[in-house]
């Protein structure tokens, strides 16, 4: 077995907190953009477009150098045609929640996916259940409904953006277990070329079938938040959990992607002034104790 340095650790652990912060910024490009005036479908598009612009020039580079090509067979492809299409439905839902509801919260219902994606391989692919991932699932199921009805005033959150949420979770759910389980054999830039290509040109569909036309980003200001959205959360988070998951592991990793919920609730209450309450705090706290248990759960299978 391969030993990994000290130094190398290190750096394992920075990139997998680094990966999480970045993660967790989604709301603060999204928010800015919104308040720009910016829709939906825009919003996205130029996430996605721009993001894989930035791929397609890596690919582009390993293709002269003949490290790495675009071809793919047409099992590849189909493979590659759902994961864009699920990741399409993941962040388009979880976008539109923002509009129903603080991003914070949003954001950490999201992080529910490990949890989904444990009970789903669990009853589905008759992967072994444990202890620990049946517990995990009762505190999530037990943290979303403190988080529905933790509202600062008393009241509750919007249904509709609870159930956007958890749509994008059960959607990234589902893109984790087709990577998982299919015979891909290529590197994440190449699997992100044609995911994000995929995402740009949905949000372009999307516009149209909606009757949201796609919008130029109205200043310098927006344009510079929709960098932000495509090469922080996007370009840099997915470089760094490359090298996390390469000098660290996948479970660390795991774990301490509980900083990306955590980044956007502090976020939404420092930057966009959110609701936060003690109920709120015990729903968050409680679905990433959650997390933590479904991921060191998996570990010990």
């Amino acid at each position: 077995m391969k030993q990994i340095s000290a130094s190398k650790k290190a750096i394992g652990v920075v990139c997998a907190v680094g990966a999480a912060v970045c993660y967790g910024t989604n709301p603060l490009g999204a928010l800015n953009l919104y308040a720009e005036g910016m829709n939906t479908p825009s919003v996205l598009f130029y996430r996605f477009g721009l993001a894989w612009l930035i791929i397609a020039c890596v690919m582009g580079y390993k293709a002269v150098r003949g490290s790495e090509s675009l071809r793919v067979t047409k099992r590849e492809f189909l493979t590659l045609s759902a994961l864009g299409v699920l990741f399409i439905f993941s962040s388009l839902t979880l976008y539109l929640s923002f509009h129903l509801m603080p991003a914070g919260v949003a954001s950490t219902i999201l992080f529910t996916y490990p949890v989904m994606t444990a009970a789903i391989m669990a009853f589905f692919f008759r992967e072994r259940i444990s202890v620990a991932t049946v517990l995990a699932i009762v505190l999530s199921l037990a943290g979303v409904l403190l988080l529905y009805w933790g509202d600062a005033d008393g009241g509750t959150l919007s249904l509709g953006g609870v159930v956007l949420v958890l749509v994008s979770a059960l959607t990234y759910a589902l893109y984790i277990i087709v990577v998982d389980k299919s015979p891909l054999q290529m590197s994440s830039f190449k699997i992100n070329f044609y995911v994000l290509f995929y995402c740009a040109a949905g949000m372009a569909l999307y516009a149209l079938v909606s009757g949201q036309p796609l919008q130029l980003p109205p200043t310098p200001t927006a344009w510079l938040w929709v960098s932000w959205l495509a090469v922080v959360p996007a370009i840099m988070a997915l470089v760094m959990m490359v090298y996390a998951a390469k000098y660290l592991g996948s479970t660390p990793t795991a774990i301490l992607g509980a900083l990306e919920p955590t980044t956007a609730v502090v976020i939404g209450v420092l930057v966009f002034g959110e609701p936060f309450s003690g109920r709120l705090v015990l729903g968050i706290v409680l679905i990433l104790t959650a997390v933590v248990l479904a991921v060191l759960g998996k570990a010990r299978r």
